[in-house]
């Protein structure tokens, strides 16, 4: 259940599946208890996998890493929400999915100084990454960090995007297509 914090009584979850209840999954796991907290972490941010197991962090480029999927739960300390550390135990969950996963983003998980515009974007896919803060853009993706494309932009605080990830086997090709 999402507790709403009394400072900030209209916050809402900032990533909603559209098409989630065969399509994706939120994987269990566990926050790095070694991240540093440095930024929020919202619903929707792109998470990665730490080692094998099942702990997770924000993902933001580094190298050796890859993005996993996006976070389910708030950890933003800024306002005054952490589903995670409210309840002791660190326990947290991941949304992945194949290509048939839709989610609704709302500002701020996606980073709103980005160019969002699908103009000019017929027949192309506008594949996603992350920015330093773990934010979903379209700046700087390649074929090894992209973890979603964008479907829509509705409106300057809401995009939808699809869980799609390039298959790198089959050198640059989405997998899924469009």
């Amino acid at each position: 259940m999402f507790k709403v914090p009394a400072s900030n009584p209209s916050l809402k979850r900032t990533c909603r599946g559209l098409y989630t209840f065969t399509q994706a999954t939120p994987w269990s796991g566990f926050l790095d208890s070694t991240w540093d907290k440095s930024f929020d972490i919202y619903p929707g941010t792109v998470m990665t996998r730490v080692g094998n197991g099942d702990v997770f962090r924000p993902y933001v480029g580094t190298a050796g890493t890859k993005p996993f999927g996006l976070s389910s739960l708030f950890v933003a300390p800024t306002m005054g929400v952490s589903e995670v550390t409210d309840e002791s135990l660190n326990a947290f969950a991941v949304w992945v999915g194949g290509e048939q996963a839709l989610f609704e983003v709302l500002a701020p998980a996606f980073d709103q100084e980005a160019d969002w515009s699908l103009d000019d974007q017929v027949g192309a896919q506008t594949m996603l990454t992350a920015n330093a803060s773990g934010l979903l853009t379209p700046t700087g993706v390649t074929e090894y960090n992209a973890i979603a494309e964008l479907i829509e932009v509705r409106s300057p605080s809401k995009i939808i995007v699809r869980l799609n990830r390039f298959d790198i086997a089959a050198t640059s090709a989405p997998a899924g297509g469009s």
